[in-house]
């Protein structure tokens, strides 16, 4: 069965914007770093970060708003290619299209009658999708989904919010304190704010232990813990780029042959570079 997380649109809006780090032994020391201040996106900037994640997903393109990679099992949706798994999907990745739809729906926001949060994908497979591609239904599909970029843009953002805390009692006590201040590093800056958001689409959190090729994850846990030092100002966003091009040349080197992950390296590379970029 495809994992749904148990993490609702209500709880997701339950949640402040900014998450004070876990206990850990030095607790003091922990609240000091937690309570680092972090840079509130503008309304300007939180649009371009919406168009920054629909240009790295699917360049832009209204087709791109629905999409199936080809030797996926699910369709990938949204300006963050959110994923929908169909019925009978056993996948260990998360599945984040319902999580989306209740967000939208706890917003008083209307979908077609055939989508919800609890329905399952209803093409079962990318041959039936493709085949289906300019059909009545995927041009619904497509329109609702241009039409929701913004809301889209901020569940991305609060997904990514929400995630210290689950990323800090997942890490390692001893490594706490280190991931904490380059989380903190990265918040104080528009950049590096934008490297947080796009990678926890991306790649997820880090925390999920299915996530794994051969016990090693992907996610912004594991980008956290693979920087070097703890660099401030937009040096920490650079960092972050380059710890994770690392991070997913382990994951291609882990996967199974089967995949062929390395066909994906170079647009992998590509798009966290650009965290280097100015927002």
């Amino acid at each position: 069965m495809p994992f749904r997380p148990l993490l609702t649109a209500a709880l997701l809006a339950a949640l402040p914007l900014a998450i004070s780090s876990c206990s850990t032994s030095q607790a003091a020391s922990n609240q000091a770093t937690a309570n680092a201040a972090s840079i509130t996106l503008s309304a300007e900037q939180k649009a371009k970060v919406g168009r920054k994640i629909w240009q790295n997903e699917s360049g832009g393109k209204v087709d791109g708003l629905t999409h199936w990679n080809h030797g996926e099992d699910f369709a990938s949706l949204g300006i963050g290619h959110a994923l929908w798994f169909p019925a009978g999907a056993d996948e260990k990745f998360i599945e984040t299209f319902p999580m989306l739809m209740a967000y939208m729906r706890d917003r008083g926001v209307k979908y077609p009658a055939w989508m919800g949060p609890e329905m399952d994908c209803p093409w079962p497979n990318r041959a039936a999708f493709m085949r289906d591609f300019r059909s009545p239904k995927m041009n619904e599909l497509r329109q609702f989904l241009k039409r929701t970029i913004p809301h889209q843009t901020d569940f991305i953002i609060l997904r990514q919010q929400a995630a210290k805390t689950k990323i800090l009692r997942a890490a390692p006590a001893s490594e706490r304190d280190t991931i904490n201040a380059r989380w903190n590093a990265l918040t104080a800056t528009p950049e590096g704010m934008f490297a947080l958001i796009d990678y926890s689409n991306f790649k997820g959190e880090g925390t999920n232990p299915a996530e794994r090729y051969q016990g090693q994850g992907w996610g912004i846990l594991q980008v956290l813990q693979e920087m070097r030092g703890t660099p401030t100002g937009r040096a920490a966003a650079s960092e972050f780029a380059d710890a994770a091009v690392r991070v997913l040349a382990r994951r291609v080197q882990l996967a199974p042959p089967a995949r062929k992950e390395s066909r994906w390296t170079a647009g992998w590379n590509n798009r966290v570079q650009r965290y280097k970029q100015p927002l």
